[in-house]
């Protein structure tokens, strides 16, 4: 092989999937630093990948396992929003193709706001189906969070388009007849679950930033709900509003 420019090199590395491919073994005995520094690059994104795949492949074990035993339709089911002091709690419950690969995909909370944006578009296009629950303020004070979370919980589950024959939970349980099992973290242990985290968290995530726009002098759209030092200054300036929590401390005390 005739020696490449650096731009070519770079443009082959692209088309190149094997360690062994030939057409690697005579760029490595290219000499010139650039070369070497785009065959580095393909080796570090090499490696990535294998961790990424491995990953994924560990996050599949329940899922495998139902399959294994010939369950089909999976849903993977989680909440965001339990432990702000306004907004609401956000379920969603996602069932995914047994093909579904994506790599990187965790725990909503280890990734970046970009991430989940991306992973969000990702699952929404490629899922067997997808529901969202969601309970307001004014029904947790009525219900308790907890209670609230399990009406999301099974609100998603209910929209969901294609029955599922298995729920896979992040550490709860719901009255339903569909088998399922309790993961605790189940968000970093399950690609289902993981999808779900994504799934409800960029949807709260909105729904607080629009908040945010309809009541600047809160910053929801900066801390979400949560009870940051901004967001408590706002409600001694401005007062409790109806999206507030107030069942939770400190704001039960402000009333």
């Amino acid at each position: 092989m005739e020696k490449l420019s650096i731009a070519e090199a770079a443009s082959l590395l692209q088309e190149i999937v094997d360690g062994q491919d030939d057409r690697l073994q005579q760029l490595l005995a290219d000499e010139r630093k650039g070369v070497q520094k785009l065959v580095a690059n393909w080796h570090k994104r090499r490696e990535q990948e294998e961790k990424d795949r491995a990953l994924f492949a560990q996050m599949c074990r329940y899922e495998q396992e139902l399959r294994a035993g010939g369950v089909q339709y999976i849903a993977g089911v989680d909440e965001v929003g339990r432990g702000p002091l306004a907004g609401p709690v956000v379920t969603a419950a996602v069932v995914l193709p047994e093909s579904f690969y994506l790599a990187g995909l965790n725990d909503s909370k280890k990734l970046s706001e970009a991430k989940r944006e991306q992973f969000y578009e990702i699952i929404m296009r490629e899922a067997t189906a997808v529901g969202i629950g969601i309970v307001g303020a004014a029904e947790i004070d009525e219900l308790n969070i907890y209670q609230a979370t399990k009406k999301a919980m099974l609100a998603a589950i209910l929209q969901l388009q294609t029955k599922p024959e298995h729920l896979l939970i992040d550490a709860m349980e719901l009255p339903l007849e569909v088998p399922q099992t309790s993961i605790i973290k189940g968000d970093a242990s399950s690609v289902s679950i993981a999808a779900a985290s994504v799934v409800a968290k960029v949807t709260r995530d909105r729904m607080m930033k629009e908040l945010g726009a309809a009541y600047p002098q809160y910053g929801f759209e900066k801390h979400m709900g949560y009870g940051t030092k901004e967001h408590l200054q706002a409600i001694e300036s401005c007062g409790v509003l109806p999206e507030h929590r107030k069942s939770f401390a400190p704001i039960k005390h402000m009333i």
